[in-house]
């Protein structure tokens, strides 16, 4: 009896590995008959949970989350004390969270705590993991939910813990953001300059800077927010060389808000810094041109005539490069330059026509000998 026993043991922790195998291998349709095979009640109970965890699993795979959810909920109810509980409930706050039901999800990461707490194991590291992964799920729901305020609270005390395993540098990022997000730009430019200071080859460097001059320039501190843009726009290619396409955008999308905020508000000076650094990140027309058009403009508002005709001609120059595929845009924005260059060229004619025809200015200073006293 002994050995049968021990033999049909074999056959179904076989049979419960070749399911899980067919389920790693998207083989889900092979496996769901193998595992509901060894949910009958005659199997032993370990391999009637381990079973019911996989095919909670398939479903998910097969992007059957309700059918996921009610596995994961079977699982909990029927075998409470099991320590991989806590696990399942976080799963099954994740599945929520996909499902848009965030509240749910905010329950069931608390619930991972609270389960975490009851259990009676040795595993405290696995278990400390998993609060801390509750902890920032509970932060990142409220950022999903664009509940930034409440995310920014959550953010902040994680920081405040020393706990080995929490990814520092994308929860200050996080932080930054959320931060940003509900106009707390004190704080949000604050930890900005902390984090670019601790983490500089963070890959969330590059959008770091451009939240950082962001709220300087919501501050008020232009001067700031000039410099930040500057940097981002400076970087070395080496810097740039892991993710060239990342910091191109955020280079591009930093120069362009700020500078354009700049220009609105009539900062003409530090907004033709920018778009001349601007210009300098890509050779090509479609690039360059807007990009001249904007400095061409700004000289105009600068009285600087004779620089804006010539930056408006060089947009024309370089014109026959786009080719005959040029969007409507920039088709518009060459036309849109010929018109500023002759309008500026007609307005310098005129004034020069203007300053001929007025008359010179007579000196109305009284002569020296009138102003000396009458001789007696």
């Amino acid at each position: 009896m002994a050995a049968e026993a021990s033999s049909r043991l074999k056959q179904l922790e076989g049979q419960l590995e070749l399911a899980r195998h067919l389920r790693l291998t998207r083989q889900t349709t092979q496996a769901t008959p193998l595992l509901v095979e060894l949910l009958a009640e005659d199997v032993p109970e370990e391999i009637q949970r381990s079973a019911l965890l996989e095919l909670a699993l398939v479903a998910q795979d097969e992007n059957d989350l309700p059918r996921a959810q009610q596995v994961y909920a079977q699982f909990v109810q029927k075998w409470p004390g099991d320590p991989r509980v806590p696990e399942v409930l976080l799963r099954q706050g994740l599945l929520f969270r996909r499902m848009g039901l965030n509240n749910l999800a905010l329950a069931k990461f608390y619930s991972v705590m609270t389960a975490a707490l009851v259990l009676k194991t040795d595993h405290f590291e696995y278990y400390q993991r998993l609060v801390l992964q509750a902890q920032i799920d509970i932060a990142e729901t409220h950022y999903l939910s664009g509940r930034f305020s409440e995310a920014a609270e959550f953010y902040t005390r994680l920081l405040r813990q020393n706990n080995p395993f929490l990814n520092r540098p994308l929860v200050q990022y996080r932080l930054i953001r959320s931060l940003a997000a509900v106009g707390r730009h004190d704080e949000a430019a604050s930890q900005a300059y902390d984090f670019l200071e601790r983490y500089p080859d963070a890959p969330e460097q590059p959008e770091v800077r451009f939240l950082l001059a962001g709220s300087l320039k919501q501050l008020g501190r232009n001067s700031e927010a000039l410099q930040q843009v500057l940097k981002l726009l400076t970087e070395q290619r080496a810097r740039t060389a892991d993710r060239p396409d990342v910091w191109a955008y955020w280079q591009r999308r930093t120069g362009n808000e700020i500078a354009n905020q700049l220009y609105r508000e009539g900062d003409y000076t530090k907004a033709l810094d920018i778009y001349l650094t601007l210009a300098q990140l890509d050779p090509s027309p479609a690039w360059q041109l807007p990009v001249l058009y904007q400095v061409g403009m700004t000289y105009e508002r600068l009285q600087q005539p004779q620089l804006a005709a010539e930056t408006y001609q060089r947009i024309l120059d370089r014109s026959g490069e786009l080719g005959t595929h040029a969007t409507p845009g920039l088709q518009a924005l060459v036309q849109m330059a010929k018109w500023r260059l002759d309008f500026v060229q007609w307005q310098s004619r005129a004034e020069l026509a203007l300053r001929r025809l007025a008359p010179p200015v007579q000196a109305s200073v009284t002569p020296l000998e009138s102003a000396l006293p009458a001789t007696p």
